[in-house]
Protein backbone atom coordinates (compact mmCIF):
# COMPACT_ATOMS: atom_id res chain seq x y z
CA UNK A 1 0.00 0.00 0.00
CA UNK A 2 2.91 2.34 0.47
CA UNK A 3 4.00 1.81 -2.66
CA UNK A 4 1.05 2.50 -4.05
CA UNK A 5 0.42 5.71 -2.46
CA UNK A 6 4.05 7.10 -3.48
CA UNK A 7 2.83 6.18 -6.49
CA UNK A 8 0.24 8.39 -6.80
CA UNK A 9 2.13 10.74 -5.29
CA UNK A 10 4.51 10.73 -8.06
CA UNK A 11 1.50 11.24 -10.61
CA UNK A 12 0.09 13.77 -8.54
CA UNK A 13 3.43 15.92 -8.96
CA UNK A 14 3.31 15.32 -12.63
CA UNK A 15 0.11 15.99 -13.48
CA UNK A 16 0.48 19.23 -11.94
CA UNK A 17 4.09 19.96 -14.08
CA UNK A 18 2.48 18.88 -16.96
CA UNK A 19 -0.24 21.06 -16.46
CA UNK A 20 2.60 23.95 -15.72
CA UNK A 21 4.37 23.23 -19.02
CA UNK A 22 1.48 22.70 -21.04
CA UNK A 23 1.83 26.54 -22.48
CA UNK A 24 5.55 25.90 -23.25
CA UNK A 25 5.45 23.04 -25.08
CA UNK A 26 2.57 24.11 -26.50
CA UNK A 27 5.01 27.45 -27.93
CA UNK A 28 7.81 25.37 -28.57
CA UNK A 29 5.76 23.28 -31.08
CA UNK A 30 4.78 26.39 -32.87
CA UNK A 31 8.03 28.21 -32.92
CA UNK A 32 9.84 24.33 -34.16
CA UNK A 33 11.06 24.78 -37.88
CA UNK A 34 9.15 22.74 -40.20
CA UNK A 35 11.28 19.61 -41.59
CA UNK A 36 13.21 20.55 -44.37
CA UNK A 37 12.40 20.28 -48.09
CA UNK A 38 14.16 17.92 -49.37
CA UNK A 39 15.20 18.62 -52.69
CA UNK A 40 15.01 16.42 -55.82
CA UNK A 41 18.41 14.38 -56.28
CA UNK A 42 18.04 13.45 -59.69
CA UNK A 43 17.80 16.43 -62.02
CA UNK A 44 18.13 14.69 -65.38
CA UNK A 45 14.73 15.86 -67.30
CA UNK A 46 14.25 11.74 -67.40
CA UNK A 47 14.39 11.51 -63.78
CA UNK A 48 11.18 10.04 -61.77
CA UNK A 49 10.61 13.76 -60.83
CA UNK A 50 9.88 14.89 -63.96
CA UNK A 51 7.74 12.16 -65.38
CA UNK A 52 4.60 11.97 -63.07
CA UNK A 53 0.78 11.49 -64.24
CA UNK A 54 0.45 15.43 -64.34
CA UNK A 55 1.69 18.04 -65.32
CA UNK A 56 4.16 20.51 -63.73
CA UNK A 57 3.03 23.87 -62.04
CA UNK A 58 4.65 26.74 -63.68
CA UNK A 59 7.70 27.96 -62.84
CA UNK A 60 7.57 31.44 -61.36
CA UNK A 61 7.63 34.54 -64.04
CA UNK A 62 10.98 35.14 -62.56
CA UNK A 63 12.60 31.67 -62.77
CA UNK A 64 10.83 31.48 -66.26
CA UNK A 65 12.89 34.44 -67.65
CA UNK A 66 16.21 32.98 -66.94
CA UNK A 67 15.55 29.66 -68.76
CA UNK A 68 16.68 29.53 -72.00
CA UNK A 69 20.24 29.42 -74.40
CA UNK A 70 23.14 31.78 -73.85
CA UNK A 71 26.14 31.32 -75.58
CA UNK A 72 26.99 31.21 -79.54
CA UNK A 73 26.53 28.46 -82.03
CA UNK A 74 28.36 25.41 -81.09
CA UNK A 75 29.00 25.77 -77.57
CA UNK A 76 25.84 26.91 -75.85
CA UNK A 77 24.59 26.76 -72.41
CA UNK A 78 21.17 26.27 -71.83
CA UNK A 79 19.75 26.95 -68.42
CA UNK A 80 15.98 24.72 -67.91
CA UNK A 81 14.12 24.10 -64.55
CA UNK A 82 14.06 20.38 -63.44
CA UNK A 83 11.21 19.76 -60.58
CA UNK A 84 11.37 23.17 -59.31
CA UNK A 85 15.63 23.48 -59.82
CA UNK A 86 17.14 25.72 -62.31
CA UNK A 87 19.84 23.66 -64.26
CA UNK A 88 23.09 24.42 -66.53
CA UNK A 89 24.09 22.18 -69.33
CA UNK A 90 26.55 22.93 -71.84
CA UNK A 91 30.01 22.78 -71.99
CA UNK A 92 31.82 22.16 -68.60
CA UNK A 93 28.64 21.71 -66.97
CA UNK A 94 26.27 18.42 -66.59
CA UNK A 95 22.63 18.81 -65.11
CA UNK A 96 24.58 21.19 -62.59
CA UNK A 97 22.21 22.38 -60.11
CA UNK A 98 22.39 26.30 -60.25
CA UNK A 99 21.90 27.03 -55.85
CA UNK A 100 20.46 30.49 -55.24
CA UNK A 101 22.62 33.30 -53.33
CA UNK A 102 19.87 35.99 -53.79
CA UNK A 103 19.18 37.91 -56.52
CA UNK A 104 19.78 37.02 -59.92
CA UNK A 105 22.93 35.17 -58.46
CA UNK A 106 23.57 31.29 -58.43
CA UNK A 107 26.26 28.86 -57.82
CA UNK A 108 27.01 25.82 -59.62
CA UNK A 109 29.81 23.25 -59.73
CA UNK A 110 31.03 22.29 -63.15
CA UNK A 111 32.26 19.18 -64.44
CA UNK A 112 35.51 19.67 -63.02
CA UNK A 113 34.52 20.36 -59.25
CA UNK A 114 35.11 23.54 -59.15
CA UNK A 115 32.60 26.17 -57.75
CA UNK A 116 31.45 29.10 -60.88
CA UNK A 117 28.92 31.80 -60.16
CA UNK A 118 26.38 32.75 -62.23
CA UNK A 119 25.27 36.02 -62.87
CA UNK A 120 21.94 36.80 -64.66
CA UNK A 121 21.59 40.14 -65.83
CA UNK A 122 19.17 41.67 -69.45
CA UNK A 123 19.33 39.53 -71.69
CA UNK A 124 22.86 37.37 -70.48
CA UNK A 125 24.51 35.26 -67.99
CA UNK A 126 28.20 35.70 -66.47
CA UNK A 127 29.82 32.44 -65.51
CA UNK A 128 32.72 33.83 -63.43
CA UNK A 129 34.00 36.30 -65.58
CA UNK A 130 32.86 34.80 -68.86
CA UNK A 131 29.79 36.55 -70.38
CA UNK A 132 27.48 34.60 -72.80
CA UNK A 133 24.66 36.65 -74.51
CA UNK A 134 20.81 34.77 -74.59
CA UNK A 135 19.60 33.84 -77.83
CA UNK A 136 16.71 32.63 -79.71
CA UNK A 137 18.19 30.85 -82.52
CA UNK A 138 15.32 29.82 -84.34
CA UNK A 139 14.17 33.47 -84.53
CA UNK A 140 17.53 34.51 -85.77
CA UNK A 141 17.68 31.92 -88.30
CA UNK A 142 13.85 32.67 -89.45
CA UNK A 143 14.71 36.43 -89.91
CA UNK A 144 17.70 35.06 -92.01
CA UNK A 145 15.61 33.14 -94.35
CA UNK A 146 12.76 35.07 -94.32
CA UNK A 147 14.81 38.04 -95.75
CA UNK A 148 16.31 35.91 -98.28
CA UNK A 149 12.43 34.64 -99.35
CA UNK A 150 11.12 38.59 -99.58
CA UNK A 151 14.09 39.32 -102.18
CA UNK A 152 12.43 36.97 -104.67
CA UNK A 153 9.29 35.54 -103.13
CA UNK A 154 7.54 35.39 -107.29
CA UNK A 155 11.26 33.98 -108.38
CA UNK A 156 11.01 31.05 -105.49
CA UNK A 157 7.16 29.91 -106.30
CA UNK A 158 7.40 30.23 -109.95
CA UNK A 159 10.78 27.55 -110.11
CA UNK A 160 9.23 25.25 -107.51
CA UNK A 161 6.09 25.19 -109.61
CA UNK A 162 7.88 24.69 -113.19
CA UNK A 163 10.26 21.83 -111.50
CA UNK A 164 8.80 18.20 -111.23
CA UNK A 165 8.76 15.38 -108.63
CA UNK A 166 11.10 12.97 -108.82
CA UNK A 167 10.61 9.61 -111.00
CA UNK A 168 9.47 6.21 -108.81
CA UNK A 169 7.56 3.02 -109.02
CA UNK A 170 4.19 2.71 -109.23
CA UNK A 171 2.89 3.20 -105.16
CA UNK A 172 1.57 0.13 -103.48
CA UNK A 173 -1.58 1.92 -102.76
CA UNK A 174 -3.71 4.57 -104.37
CA UNK A 175 -4.06 7.84 -102.73
CA UNK A 176 -6.91 8.39 -100.37
CA UNK A 177 -6.77 11.77 -98.94
CA UNK A 178 -9.17 12.45 -96.31
CA UNK A 179 -9.77 15.91 -94.24
CA UNK A 180 -8.96 15.34 -90.38
CA UNK A 181 -11.46 17.82 -89.24
CA UNK A 182 -14.12 15.63 -91.37
CA UNK A 183 -13.72 12.79 -89.07
CA UNK A 184 -12.61 14.48 -86.14
CA UNK A 185 -14.19 17.85 -85.33
CA UNK A 186 -11.95 18.56 -82.32
CA UNK A 187 -9.03 18.28 -83.99
CA UNK A 188 -8.51 22.18 -84.69
CA UNK A 189 -6.26 23.78 -87.48
CA UNK A 190 -4.03 26.29 -87.69
CA UNK A 191 -2.57 25.64 -91.40
CA UNK A 192 0.70 27.82 -90.97
CA UNK A 193 1.59 27.29 -94.60
CA UNK A 194 -2.41 29.19 -95.62
CA UNK A 195 -1.00 32.31 -94.33
CA UNK A 196 2.39 34.14 -93.22
CA UNK A 197 3.31 32.57 -89.82
CA UNK A 198 5.44 30.17 -90.84
CA UNK A 199 9.25 30.39 -91.28
CA UNK A 200 9.61 31.69 -94.80
CA UNK A 201 7.18 34.27 -93.69
CA UNK A 202 4.98 34.15 -97.09
CA UNK A 203 1.97 32.70 -98.16
CA UNK A 204 2.81 28.75 -99.55
CA UNK A 205 -1.27 27.25 -99.67
CA UNK A 206 -4.07 29.20 -101.54
CA UNK A 207 -6.37 27.76 -98.75
CA UNK A 208 -6.22 25.92 -95.40
CA UNK A 209 -6.58 22.62 -94.75
CA UNK A 210 -5.24 19.36 -93.86
CA UNK A 211 -5.26 15.65 -95.11
CA UNK A 212 -3.79 12.63 -94.31
CA UNK A 213 -4.20 8.78 -95.87
CA UNK A 214 -6.98 7.60 -94.55
CA UNK A 215 -5.05 4.78 -92.41
CA UNK A 216 -3.04 7.55 -90.79
CA UNK A 217 -5.69 9.85 -90.58
CA UNK A 218 -7.93 7.46 -88.72
CA UNK A 219 -5.07 6.75 -86.30
CA UNK A 220 -4.66 10.23 -86.01
CA UNK A 221 -8.44 10.38 -84.26
CA UNK A 222 -7.57 7.60 -81.85
CA UNK A 223 -4.52 9.69 -80.34
CA UNK A 224 -7.20 12.36 -80.13
CA UNK A 225 -9.83 10.16 -78.36
CA UNK A 226 -6.78 9.01 -76.09
CA UNK A 227 -5.64 12.62 -75.12
CA UNK A 228 -9.35 14.05 -74.37
CA UNK A 229 -9.09 11.75 -70.95
CA UNK A 230 -6.43 14.27 -70.31
CA UNK A 231 -8.27 17.69 -71.11
CA UNK A 232 -6.35 17.94 -74.68
CA UNK A 233 -6.88 18.14 -78.00
CA UNK A 234 -4.65 18.36 -81.45
CA UNK A 235 -3.65 21.46 -83.22
CA UNK A 236 -2.76 20.27 -85.95
CA UNK A 237 -0.60 22.90 -88.51
CA UNK A 238 0.16 21.08 -91.44
CA UNK A 239 0.03 17.08 -92.84
CA UNK A 240 -0.15 16.67 -96.43
CA UNK A 241 1.97 18.99 -98.23
CA UNK A 242 2.31 19.59 -102.07
CA UNK A 243 5.11 18.63 -104.01
CA UNK A 244 6.18 21.78 -105.31
CA UNK A 245 5.95 23.42 -101.27
CA UNK A 246 8.61 21.26 -100.36
CA UNK A 247 10.93 22.36 -103.22
CA UNK A 248 10.34 25.67 -102.11
CA UNK A 249 11.23 25.28 -98.97
CA UNK A 250 14.64 23.40 -99.81
CA UNK A 251 15.66 26.27 -101.98
CA UNK A 252 14.68 28.76 -99.11
CA UNK A 253 16.41 27.01 -96.24
CA UNK A 254 20.46 27.35 -95.74
CA UNK A 255 22.79 24.40 -96.04
CA UNK A 256 23.59 24.13 -92.38
CA UNK A 257 19.52 23.62 -91.91
CA UNK A 258 18.74 21.41 -94.56
CA UNK A 259 18.00 19.06 -91.62
CA UNK A 260 14.35 20.54 -91.00
CA UNK A 261 13.50 20.34 -94.75
CA UNK A 262 13.30 17.37 -96.93
CA UNK A 263 14.95 17.08 -100.51
CA UNK A 264 12.58 16.86 -102.90
CA UNK A 265 14.70 14.96 -105.23
CA UNK A 266 13.80 12.22 -102.43
CA UNK A 267 10.27 13.60 -101.71
CA UNK A 268 8.71 13.96 -98.23
CA UNK A 269 6.39 11.76 -95.80
CA UNK A 270 4.41 14.94 -95.96
CA UNK A 271 4.16 14.80 -99.79
CA UNK A 272 2.79 11.16 -99.54
CA UNK A 273 -0.19 12.26 -97.01
CA UNK A 274 1.39 10.10 -93.97
CA UNK A 275 3.38 13.22 -92.48
CA UNK A 276 1.72 15.56 -89.80
CA UNK A 277 2.90 19.00 -87.74
CA UNK A 278 0.93 18.78 -84.60
CA UNK A 279 0.65 20.53 -80.93
CA UNK A 280 -1.56 19.77 -77.89
CA UNK A 281 -4.22 22.68 -76.88
CA UNK A 282 -6.16 22.90 -73.74
CA UNK A 283 -9.46 21.56 -74.30
CA UNK A 284 -11.14 24.10 -71.14
CA UNK A 285 -9.44 27.09 -72.54
CA UNK A 286 -8.64 26.58 -76.27
CA UNK A 287 -5.00 27.47 -75.81
CA UNK A 288 -1.86 25.66 -77.33
CA UNK A 289 0.18 24.05 -74.63
CA UNK A 290 3.98 25.55 -74.43
CA UNK A 291 6.05 23.34 -75.82
CA UNK A 292 10.01 23.61 -75.45
CA UNK A 293 10.09 25.27 -79.08
CA UNK A 294 7.48 26.79 -81.88
CA UNK A 295 6.69 24.71 -84.32
CA UNK A 296 9.05 25.30 -87.62
CA UNK A 297 11.95 26.71 -84.89
CA UNK A 298 15.15 25.87 -86.62
CA UNK A 299 17.11 24.94 -83.79
CA UNK A 300 18.51 22.56 -81.28
CA UNK A 301 15.26 23.14 -78.79
CA UNK A 302 13.34 21.58 -81.69
CA UNK A 303 14.81 17.89 -81.15
CA UNK A 304 12.48 15.75 -79.86
CA UNK A 305 15.09 14.25 -77.09
CA UNK A 306 15.93 18.68 -76.09
CA UNK A 307 16.35 18.65 -72.70
CA UNK A 308 15.94 22.23 -71.87
CA UNK A 309 12.66 24.33 -71.38
CA UNK A 310 10.63 23.21 -68.27
CA UNK A 311 8.94 20.39 -66.76
CA UNK A 312 5.90 21.05 -67.72
CA UNK A 313 6.76 21.69 -71.28
CA UNK A 314 8.88 18.30 -71.62
CA UNK A 315 5.75 16.74 -69.54
CA UNK A 316 3.11 17.46 -72.55
CA UNK A 317 5.69 16.98 -75.15
CA UNK A 318 6.48 13.38 -74.38
CA UNK A 319 2.59 12.92 -73.48
CA UNK A 320 2.32 13.80 -77.21
CA UNK A 321 4.63 11.62 -78.51
CA UNK A 322 3.74 8.78 -76.51
CA UNK A 323 0.18 8.37 -77.19
CA UNK A 324 1.50 8.90 -81.42
CA UNK A 325 3.63 5.85 -81.27
CA UNK A 326 0.72 4.03 -79.74
CA UNK A 327 -1.17 4.47 -83.35
CA UNK A 328 1.97 3.72 -85.30
CA UNK A 329 3.27 7.19 -85.48
CA UNK A 330 7.24 7.72 -85.23
CA UNK A 331 8.51 11.47 -84.40
CA UNK A 332 11.07 13.16 -86.59
CA UNK A 333 13.95 13.27 -84.53
CA UNK A 334 15.07 17.03 -85.39
CA UNK A 335 11.15 18.11 -84.76
CA UNK A 336 9.35 17.44 -81.43
CA UNK A 337 5.86 18.25 -83.83
CA UNK A 338 6.45 16.34 -86.26
CA UNK A 339 5.11 12.38 -86.87
CA UNK A 340 5.64 9.96 -89.51
CA UNK A 341 2.82 7.56 -90.06
CA UNK A 342 4.03 3.67 -90.42
CA UNK A 343 3.02 2.93 -93.98
CA UNK A 344 4.15 6.47 -95.56
CA UNK A 345 6.36 4.17 -97.93
CA UNK A 346 3.17 2.61 -99.85
CA UNK A 347 2.33 6.11 -101.27
CA UNK A 348 3.20 8.22 -103.83
CA UNK A 349 4.00 11.70 -103.96
CA UNK A 350 1.26 14.01 -104.13
CA UNK A 351 1.27 17.19 -106.21
CA UNK A 352 -2.58 17.76 -105.42
CA UNK A 353 -3.20 21.80 -104.69
CA UNK A 354 -5.51 22.14 -101.46
CA UNK A 355 -8.23 24.18 -104.11
CA UNK A 356 -8.24 20.34 -105.54
CA UNK A 357 -8.48 18.68 -102.31
CA UNK A 358 -11.08 21.21 -101.36
CA UNK A 359 -13.08 20.63 -104.34
CA UNK A 360 -12.93 17.00 -104.75
CA UNK A 361 -11.28 16.79 -107.60
CA UNK A 362 -8.05 15.40 -106.40
CA UNK A 363 -7.47 12.40 -103.91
Amino acid sequence: MASNLHGAARRRRWGATAVALGPVLALLAVAAPAPARSAPTDLSPTGACAQGPAPAARPSRAVAGLIGQYGEAGAVRDVSEVCGTLVLTGPGFESARLTPLGGRRYRATDTAGRSVVAAFDDGAVSLDENRLQKHDFGAETQARIRAEVHADAGGLRAAALAASPPTEPPPRRASDLVSLPALDPSIRLHTLYAGTDNFMGVRIYERAGAYLQRPAAEALVRVSAALKGRGLGLLVTDAYRPWFATKMFWDATPLADHNFVADPAQGSRHNRGCAVDLTLYDLKTGRPVEMTGRIDEMSTRSAADFKGGTSRQRWYRDRLRAEMERQGFTVYPDEWWHFDYKDWSDYGIGVATYTALASGAAR
